[in-house]
């Protein structure tokens, strides 16, 4: 997506690869983006996931509406020290005022890092913004 401001995503080196309501997928490196003991930071895979899912959330909730995530989890499963990690967003449940995406972050092997899931609140735009 070529309209997304430059915020997080560029700080963090994120990639967005592929978009859409089915299927978002974006990829970081660890580089950048790690603890202090050289391991991938758990705040980096959520903010991969979030972005991930609210992308995809903000396409599902369609032309003048907007999503806002109201609830993120994750679940840590293994360390990463380089190389990048992948997420993978997927529709949990699309209704019109609520959306939820599992996303799957995986490391350069295709082994799962992590587990997450986002929960938006879907709303019409307000005026102006």
């Amino acid at each position: 997506m070529t309209d997304i401001p430059k915020t997080l995503l560029d700080r963090m080196g994120m990639e967005i690869l592929e978009t859409g309501v089915e299927r978002t997928v974006a990829r970081m490196p660890v580089a950048g983006n790690t603890q202090p003991y050289g391991l991938l930071h758990g705040g980096a895979s959520a903010a991969l996931a979030e972005t991930v899912a609210s992308i995809a959330s903000a396409l599902h909730a369609g032309e003048g509406r907007i999503a806002v995530g109201v609830d993120l989890n994750a679940t840590h499963h293994r360390a990463v020290r380089d190389g990048w990690v992948t997420a993978v967003a997927t529709p949990l449940s699309l209704g019109r005022s609520v959306a939820s995406y599992e996303v799957v972050v995986a490391d350069d092997e295709g082994r799962r890092v992590c587990t997450a899931r986002l929960t938006c609140v879907l709303r019409d735009r307000p005026p102006g913004a």
